[in-house]
């Protein structure tokens, strides 16, 4: 086999016993008798050579520069807009201010020479949870349902008036996780509407607002047969409810008048 070349004056290195020697016409190859690949050899490492080089010289370059400034990380300064704030709302046009004062205020005041409610209506006219859920044929139930929807109080009035019961809540809710006003009116609404034989009208004025009468008597023994209407609606965090009984059908100008004035004041 032959030997590498060990310098560019040394001989060529003898061939084994028996064989031609070496040269230029002794390569099958017909080529100069180099080994395969040294050529390419060659031209790789001249390569690498030209772009280590090439490399050294653009750091060299760019060393040699001006540093180019960054940009600045903060914004240009904006000038103030000019003009006076606007005047906040008077408390006869704030409805928050309204109904986060005393709620009572906002009932329905008592008709001049109606008599009195003929059964307690809560504590000066306040109802906490657990007496505004007394009212529901499942209290517990009731309780832990206006519980989760973020009860927080109910003002309540009512009086006698031309034979007829009227009472009027409006009953807060704290909203902070849940729309309890409108998940409260739906759930009042669909038990109205899922009583038979009853007429429902849009409270005029109000885009949720409607009015129930029920044409059918409830009747039990030992009583006398009592007709019943009632309207619900709701604005911001109250809820309206109103409920009217008499022994006899409840007109529907009655419980429209009532559902309409009481809105007014929301």
């Amino acid at each position: 086999m032959e030997q590498p070349d060990k310098a560019n004056d040394a001989p060529d290195a003898p061939s084994s016993a028996g064989e031609p020697e070496a040269g230029p016409s002794a390569d099958a190859s017909g080529g100069h008798g180099r080994r395969p690949g040294r050529t390419a050899a060659l031209i790789g490492t001249a390569l690498v050579l030209g772009l280590f080089a090439g490399t050294c010289t653009g750091y060299l370059v760019q060393a040699g520069r001006e540093p180019t400034p960054l940009p600045p990380l903060s914004q240009p300064v904006l000038p103030q807009a000019t003009g006076k704030a606007p005047a906040p709302l008077p408390a006869a046009q704030d409805r928050r201010v309204r109904t986060d004062g005393d709620l009572r205020a906002l009932l329905l005041e008592k008709p001049p020479g109606a008599g009195k409610a003929d059964r307690p209506m809560g504590d000066d006219g306040w109802r906490d949870l657990a007496d505004y859920a007394g009212d529901y044929d499942r209290p517990e139930l009731a309780f832990g349902r206006y519980g989760m929807d973020e009860f927080r109080r109910a003002a309540v009035t009512g009086w006698v008036d031309d034979g007829y019961r009227v009472e009027i809540q409006l009953v807060q809710f704290r909203q902070e996780k849940a729309l309890g006003a409108d998940l409260s009116v739906d759930h009042l609404q669909g038990g109205a509407e899922a009583e038979r034989d009853t007429d429902s009208w849009a409270v005029p004025g109000t885009g949720n607002g409607r009015a129930y009468v029920h044409n059918r008597a409830e009747t039990e023994s030992g009583y006398e047969p009592l007709y019943s209407a009632e309207a619900y609606g709701w604005r911001g965090d109250v809820v309206m409810e109103i409920r009217v009984y008499g022994s006899e059908r409840v007109s529907r100008k009655t419980i429209l008048d009532l559902a309409e004035r009481q809105m007014e004041r929301l």
